[in-house]
């Protein structure tokens, strides 16, 4: 696996310093939440990859088969494929610390990464994710540091799956912190303020590897 795996955007940074990878939602691409990254996070180097799956001309990281119904073995292809392209980014920049912020099906593939390498973020930003399976874990999420956020009349993730997977990420030892919105799918100010808040503050101690 090499860095370029997914065409991808890569922005700032100081040598060192924090790497955050920022995950679009369905029809967008890298450009999305770049900048965002960038005024949440001015010192870090921000890292966008583009979904590699089209969905009728829309860019997705994985595939679905209806709204809610994943396609869940393009789902593990995608997940291990995002995996190595993260760590290869880590091995290349040595970070102090790795962050992910990311929105709908951007959330829901940091999501499934967080499940399959546990210990590969310190912390994670999950903007209205839709997680409608079991998380399998083989280990557990102690020191990860997880802000998710949700509308309380999102259509597309309804309100008891949010707090399902809050509860998951909790029984696997994740800090989490849950931040509602009155409003739908979109986001919100409060979002960002809840985003910019929870990445300026240091991971736990210990919680980087």
């Amino acid at each position: 696996m090499t860095s370029d795996a997914y065409i991808h955007k890569t922005a700032g940074g100081e040598p060192g310093g924090p790497l955050l990878f920022v995950f679009h939602g369905t029809g967008a691409d890298e450009n999305q939440f770049l900048g965002l990254g960038r005024d949440l996070m001015p010192e870090a180097t921000v890292v966008a990859p583009r979904g590699d799956v089209s969905e009728h001309g829309a860019a997705r990281y994985f595939r679905r088969t209806g709204e809610g119904v994943y396609d869940m073995d393009d789902l593990g292809r995608a997940t291990r494929k995002m995996v190595e392209f993260v760590r290869t980014h880590v091995d290349e920049k040595k970070p102090s610390a790795v962050f992910g912020l990311g929105y709908s099906n951007g959330a829901n593939i940091l999501a499934s990464i967080l499940f399959a390498a546990p210990g590969l973020f310190d912390k994670a930003v999950l903007m209205h994710p839709l997680i409608p399976f079991e998380p399998q874990v083989d280990s557990t999420l102690d020191g990860t540091q997880v802000l998710m956020t949700a509308g309380q009349r999102d259509p597309i993730c309804p309100p008891a799956l949010t707090q399902k997977l809050e509860a998951d990420l909790r029984k696997l030892g994740a800090d989490v912190e849950l931040l509602w919105h009155e409003g739908g799918h979109e986001i919100r100010q409060p979002e960002i303020l809840g985003a910019e808040a929870f990445l300026s503050t240091a991971p736990a101690k210990g919680a980087f590897t």
